[in-house]
């Protein structure tokens, strides 16, 4: 498959061309999960991907508890439906888990540390049952006696919800506040209790939302994207795959059905612009970001490729320029940098985007 061709399949099957989910949640459970570091960006992520797409809305559902952000993969906090946060979590992230351990030694951190901050938190939690803010947790801990400065307590809070003790929950107004989980997500949604604690079988239900959501994508895309065993995902491919479309290529791509048909379908709506956030899935899905645009313009999304990435424009499945916020609150508007290709209609239709685009703050 051609890579333009890939790239308005990729963008189609992850709902951003028919933006088909009624709330962020059915999104983000669709999609299994959504990269959030960038907590104003992933919740543009998933408002741009429901029929409304507001804001309030993905604020409502977190404040309900239908979503919370966890570390369940990659050692990166994800947006998570709240239903299956925890099994994800136990299921991906023993390798995170032990990068993690290893690197408490540079932070002059010890096992006591750590379990010393986690009953500290867990009691705290236990009588706070809105949660607390990320300030007020690291504000535990340095009355304890436990310094956070240096990445401390960025590693200790993270380490906690990699454990799925505790995730990030309902808003505050800036932020998320850490809640604990046995009072936040749903009872009996560990692996154990999901599925018997069958690894296969919950890899096969997170590999065919993948390959639902991201596909066209290889079994090897999932294993970078879950940092799973190449050896469990081919158990769970055969059901995983079952009914989904697939290619023929020696490292075969699967599909949802009839994806090629809609995109066919959609090759008018493909061809307008359209603004995502820096750590949209569309980009962050894949290991392999050529399908979307040059290596040269690669590094301009990504200087470095430090793990930053700019806002894209993005139409007809290609990246063709990158844009910010400029001005002052009241006085906002579009700063574009044009890639090629990028056309003078399209460039046109930007500031209307710009002025709908579902924004935390004003």
């Amino acid at each position: 498959m051609a890579d333009r061709e890939l790239g308005r399949c990729r963008l189609v099957a992850q709902g951003v061309v028919t933006r088909p989910f009624a709330r962020p949640a059915d999104a983000v459970t669709a999609l299994g999960a959504m990269q959030g570091q960038d907590l104003p960006g992933v919740i543009a992520s998933a408002a741009l991907r429901t029929a409304d797409g507001t804001v309030a809305d993905v604020i409502e559902d977190l404040d309900a508890g239908r979503i919370v952000r966890g570390y369940p993969m990659r050692g990166t906090v994800f947006l998570l439906p709240s239903a299956d946060a925890t099994w994800m979590g136990q299921l991906c992230v023993g390798p995170a888990l032990r990068a993690a351990a290893t690197r408490r030694v540079d932070l002059e951190l010890s096992d006591g540390n750590v379990d010393r901050a986690r009953e500290a938190l867990l009691t705290a939690l236990a009588e706070t049952p809105g949660g607390l803010s990320r300030g007020q947790v690291m504000e535990l801990w340095e009355t304890l006696g436990q310094p956070t400065s240096g990445g401390r307590g960025y590693h200790l809070l993270a380490h906690m919800i990699s454990e799925t003790l505790v995730f990030f929950g309902p808003w505050n107004g800036t932020d998320q506040n850490v809640v604990l989980a046995q009072d936040w997500v749903p009872a009996g949604s560990g692996l154990e209790d999901r599925f018997n604690g069958d690894r296969v079988a919950a890899v096969t239900e997170m590999l065919r939302r993948y390959l639902t959501s991201h596909g066209p994508a290889t079994i090897r895309d999932f294993a970078w994207w879950t940092k799973l065993p190449l050896k469990e995902i081919r158990a769970a491919l055969p059901e995983a795959s079952a009914g989904l479309e697939h290619d023929e290529a020696d490292e075969p791509s699967y599909w949802r059905p009839g994806l090629v048909e809609e995109v066919a379908e959609l090759a008018a709506s493909l061809r307008r612009p359209r603004l995502l956030p820096g750590f949209d899935e569309f980009i962050l899905g894949y290991q392999d970001r050529s399908f979307a645009m040059s290596e040269e313009e690669l590094l301009r999304l990504s200087p470095g490729k430090n793990g930053m990435f700019r806002r894209s424009v993005v139409v007809d499945g290609q990246v063709r320029g990158l844009w910010k916020r400029g001005g002052r609150p009241g006085k906002r508007s579009p700063e574009l940098e044009r890639f090629d290709g990028l056309s003078k209609r399209a460039e046109a239709a930007l500031p209307k985007l710009f002025a709908a685009f579902p924004f935390t703050t004003p």
